[in-house]
């Protein structure tokens, strides 16, 4: 048993925010229904690396444990079948343009609301349904960029730069799931079902701290601080013998015991270096002797010595690097499921762990089950295959 075995959620949604917080809820045991168009998820062609198969990495990450269902919304049979798949769905999620489903006759407010009270309705947008940018359409780098979170990434002496990841879109969809599970939990008490939005440009305002709060309490725009932290000391990377080591000490007893094992205690008597408000204004000079310091070590050796003493620190390793350490596999952190792998869910349970069931599908390779599922009969289902409003995917294989 999973924790949201039972739960049914229809997945509208395609790129990144909305279709991982659906994989989310289906690696925790929900019936996810991915719902696409005739020409797919645009991430299906997002690539190379592409499979054997042809399906895009970029989109094989965020859909698996889905099956998935090629209808054609633009036209009303398509949307007819849709509703038919909403009537004992627990969740549903999109992230169309802002207006695209009342267009449709499918509005949360307007329709779905009275159809199916206890529906939990979430929508990812971009900036939301109103205001000065409402209703515009976002996507992460675009949103990194108007959110500040470019401003302060990158060189102090260099040009503002995109987050090397879609930090903006991951917590967005991140947000979502949040969003879900609170909105279900209420529904236990209330038994009705309300709308959820997560939106691009709050997730991303969210995720500024500390550079939000230090600019709330100081008026002034956050400097780019490359590696460092604008508010910690040690925090920074720094060179070694070999390879450079990244160090993020939070307190003056994680600072004595870095300067013991490295042979330097005299560094944390000395008065610059004594609190971390000092520290941090003496920075670059504390960079200068910690380095100099390090200066006999290789990153390995200095790494477990460190870590030993319960400094926190990491060698900077890449990503084959990381998911082939030995902590990647010991925490079961790459799933398998018919032999293709992906990145594991990270939440841990004690009795009900995530489960990994479904590879991510092809367009439409669930349509006749599903539908059939949904109760249309045999006769409607070749209906809505001989107009082209849905579409079986050839089995794999």
């Amino acid at each position: 048993m999973a924790s949201l075995d039972g739960l049914k959620v229809v997945d509208l949604s395609r790129v990144l925010g909305g279709p991982l917080c659906a994989q989310i809820l289906g690696d925790h045991g929900a019936d996810v229904v991915k719902v696409e168009g005739p020409a797919g998820d645009e991430t299906r062609t997002w690539g190379p690396p592409f499979n054997d198969a042809g399906m895009a990495s970029y989109f094989a990450g965020i859909n698996r444990n889905k099956r998935t269902v090629c209808v054609d919304l633009a036209a009303p049979e398509g949307r007819d079948v849709v509703m038919r798949l909403l009537q004992d769905a627990d969740v549903l999620i999109e992230n169309f343009k802002v207006g695209t489903l009342e267009r449709w006759g499918m509005g949360y407010d307007e329709v779905l609301r009275e159809r199916f009270p206890r529906l939990i309705h979430c929508r990812v947008t971009g900036f939301g349904a109103t205001g000065p940018l409402g209703g515009l359409p976002g996507y992460d780098a675009a949103v990194q960029a108007l959110s500040g979170l470019m401003s302060i990434n990158g060189d102090p002496e260099g040009v503002a730069t995109r987050m090397g990841v879609p930090i903006v879109d991951v917590t967005t969809g991140l947000n979502a799931v949040i969003g879900i599970l609170m909105a279900l939990h209420e529904r236990e008490r209330s038994g009705r079902g309300q709308s959820v939005e997560s939106a691009l440009f709050d997730s991303a305002l969210f995720s500024l701290y500390p550079h939000s709060i230090n600019t709330l309490f100081t008026g002034r725009a956050p400097q780019r601080s490359g590696n460092g932290h604008p508010n910690i000391a040690p925090y920074d990377t720094y060179a070694t013998a070999t390879e450079p080591i990244y160090l993020a000490v939070g307190n003056n007893g994680q600072f004595q015991r870095l300067c013991e094992a490295v042979g330097h205690a005299h560094l944390a008597e000395d008065e610059r270096y004594a609190t971390n408000a000092q520290r941090a204004v003496h920075r670059f000079e504390l960079k200068k002797d910690l380095q100099s310091a390090f200066s006999s070590f290789d990153a390995q050796t200095l790494f477990q010595k460190l870590v030993a003493v319960g400094v926190p620190c990491g060698v900077i390793q890449n990503v084959v690097e990381a998911l082939a350490h030995p902590h990647t596999a010991h925490r079961g952190m790459v799933a398998e499921v018919e032999g293709f792998r992906s990145v594991a869910s990270p939440i841990k349970f004690s009795r009900t762990p995530a489960s990994y069931r479904l590879r991510p599908q092809e367009i439409g390779q669930s349509t006749l089950q599903v539908l059939g599922e949904a109760g249309l009969s045999q006769e409607q289902i070749a209906l809505l295959l001989e107009r082209g409003v849905i579409r079986q995917a050839p089995r794999p294989g």
